[in-house]
């Protein structure tokens, strides 16, 4: 029994000397990380980093916290943002973000986005590098909004990427209750018998990148996309239901081949709401009207336009006839 009581001893301390040089590392970890991005032009800055979560979890709970990469021209703010995982394992990690509004820049603008008890799991595959196993984010009602207003906000968000081998990963993306804002809807001079909210919107992919998620996307390079396989993107709004599909490979510049099909119910739709905006001329209306209601009608429904694009060359086109520049599908 003395022997007994004598291990249980020497285990419990062993775990307590553990988990005390694990949480003091971890802190010590995030504090190198922000110190070496602030060396390499960063703004990385945050007022406190505190610990906690013995006897079972690794936590670093980090208060106004500023994150800035002058080369992508990305930056956050967030008043507080809590960091856990396991303490038998650390390698499984979850972010909690703050409730409060979170701050965000780029090259598009500044806006603020809020999110109710969001937190992303993070599972990595051991070693120094960080390899990223799979990610998890998970959200209740949240809202994108800039000086205008609302951007869009939904009732929740479900976000899944999971590596299926090398630096491949299949993305799957849903959001209910999806809904322009205010500030979309006056821009696009939304008819009030639109819809406030989409029915559904859904995504499903397998991206194939150049190197793997790791450490290094942060500190040195995004990994860029070689491949991409959409094997759907839905939208249901109201009377237009759209589906997207497309298989695309991109060399260095970015720039995609391939083919891309689009199905839209009801797309006449989509040349009111491109027409009311501005977008659209009425007399380029009238021109692609045309020309959508003879695809229609070759698929052999007038109301269903069902067609695939070709991309290359740097263009979009119908057949051989070029419509549009083709995106660069860069990350930066």
């Amino acid at each position: 029994m003395r022997k007994l009581v004598w291990i249980t001893v020497l285990v419990t301390a062993a775990w307590c000397a553990w988990w005390i040089t694990a949480s003091i590392g971890m802190r010590a970890s995030i504090a190198a990380w922000l110190e070496t991005r602030t060396a390499e032009g960063w703004q990385a800055e945050t007022s406190g980093i505190t610990g906690g979560g013995f006897p079972g979890t690794l936590r670093a709970g980090l208060t106004d916290l500023t994150l800035a990469d002058p080369q992508a021209g990305i930056a956050i703010e967030t008043a507080a943002l809590d960091i856990s995982a396991r303490a038998w394992w650390p390698g499984d990690v979850s972010v909690t973000l703050d409730d409060g509004p979170i701050l965000l820049a780029s090259p598009l603008g500044r806006s603020t986005l809020t999110m109710d008890g969001s937190v992303m799991s993070l599972n990595l595959h051991p070693g120094t590098a960080l390899e990223l196993e799979a990610l998890g984010w998970t959200a209740g009602t949240w809202n994108l909004a800039n000086a205008s207003g609302t951007v869009v906000q939904a009732q929740d968000l479900t976000l899944t990427v999971t590596q299926t081998q090398g630096a491949t990963y299949e993305l799957l993306a849903q959001a209910s209750g999806f809904a322009p804002g205010e500030a979309i809807r006056k821009q696009l001079r939304m008819a009030n018998t639109i819809p406030p909210t989409f029915d559904s919107l859904q995504l499903k992919a397998t991206v194939t990148f150049d190197t793997e998620w790791d450490s290094r996307a942060l500190d040195k390079r995004r990994p860029q996309p070689r491949k991409i396989i959409l094997h759907l993107a839905k939208a249901r709004w109201g009377d237009l239901k759209l589906n997207f599909a497309a298989d695309l490979v991109m060399d260095v510049n970015g720039t995609p081949e391939g083919t891309l099909a689009i199905q839209a119910q009801n797309w006449r739709a989509m040349l009111d709401l491109a027409e009311a905006s501005g977008k659209l001329s009425k007399a380029l209306r009238q021109q692609s009207e045309g020309i959508l209601q003879a695809l229609a009608q070759a698929s052999g429904n007038p109301e269903t336009l069902d067609v695939t694009l070709s991309l290359g060359d740097g263009a979009i086109k119908l057949g051989f006839i070029p419509l549009l520049p083709s995106p660069r599908l860069l990350l930066r």
